[in-house]
């Protein structure tokens, strides 16, 4: 179960000694999904209902990463793993396919689209030319199954994310604004658009809902331009515009009061000291 891996039952004492082996963590989930005697809440899991965990523990991946907290990232790369090893024992029961099938495709694709470590091609000696040559492998084996440029974009990845790999796709077969300068023209006709459907209505509506991500599609498209994760860029945005809010409560607390009793243009003040001391 999400916030004890472990449920309690009489097969307790063998997930409490120290594992060091795959096999181990196979065999635990293999007993916590056992129809006698496993834990109930696992039992009745399907991938479905455990696809937000698997999510939620990804993005705890990252957050440990951010924070520079090395012993976090120890525990959420474990948690990671054991989703990995849910889903491939849910498959498994299915008969579908096994956590070692999982290993094998994984090891058989990495070395198939590195053919300059593991194979005899040569003249790959930059980042950028790996990625050139790994996005070329990518697009072989979609033209090898028909699918199009950008059919393998998961819809389940954060919007910002996904623009971003979608207008990749398109820009990486020509479809490509040729300057910076035409993105930025772009973002000041989309902003033009939303402010004319604003003006127009007087509430919220689906044309307002519209232009405004077309207008947060092409700021996505200037991020990718200024080689600058989007997603990143937010995160970043986002820690800084807590940290200034702290700033803004902390002073006011400092004054006996809290933020019912400030006026706007106080906490602006406070806001303007907060960019320059945070």
């Amino acid at each position: 179960m999400p916030g004890d891996k472990t449920c309690p039952n009489r097969h307790t004492r063998l997930v409490m000694t120290r594992t060091e082996k795959i096999e181990d963590l196979l065999a635990i989930m293999a007993r916590l999904r056992d129809p006698e005697g496993g834990c109930p809440w696992d039992i009745e899991q399907d991938f479905k209902t455990i696809a937000c965990y698997t999510i939620e523990e990804a993005y705890e991946v990252a957050d440990a990463i951010e924070r520079g907290d090395k012993a976090a990232l120890k525990d959420e790369l474990g948690d990671l793993l054991f989703q990995v090893v849910y889903h491939a024992r849910m498959a498994e029961e299915d008969g579908d396919f096994s956590f070692a099938d999982v290993v094998h495709v994984i090891s058989e694709k990495i070395v198939r689209r590195h053919p300059h470590v593991f194979g005899d091609e040569d003249g790959i000696k930059s980042a950028d030319a790996q990625n050139r040559t790994w996005e070329e492998h990518k697009a072989a084996e979609r033209d090898k199954k028909g699918q199009s440029v950008l059919d393998d974009v998961p819809g389940a990845l954060p919007a910002l994310v996904r623009a971003e790999k979608l207008q990749k796709r398109a820009a990486r077969v020509g479809f490509d604004w040729p300057e910076v300068s035409q993105v930025l023209d772009k973002i000041e006709e989309e902003i033009k658009e939303l402010r004319f459907e604003l003006e127009k209505f007087s509430a919220p509506s689906g044309t307002i809902k519209d232009e405004l991500g077309d207008l947060l599609f092409a700021l996505v498209n200037l991020a990718r331009w200024l080689k600058v994760g989007p997603e990143d860029a937010l995160r970043g945005t986002n820690s800084k515009f807590i940290k200034r809010f702290h700033f803004i409560e902390k002073e006011l607390e400092a004054e006996g009061r809290d933020l019912k009793n400030a006026s706007l243009e106080e906490m602006e003040n406070l806001w303007q000291r907060a960019k320059t001391d945070t």
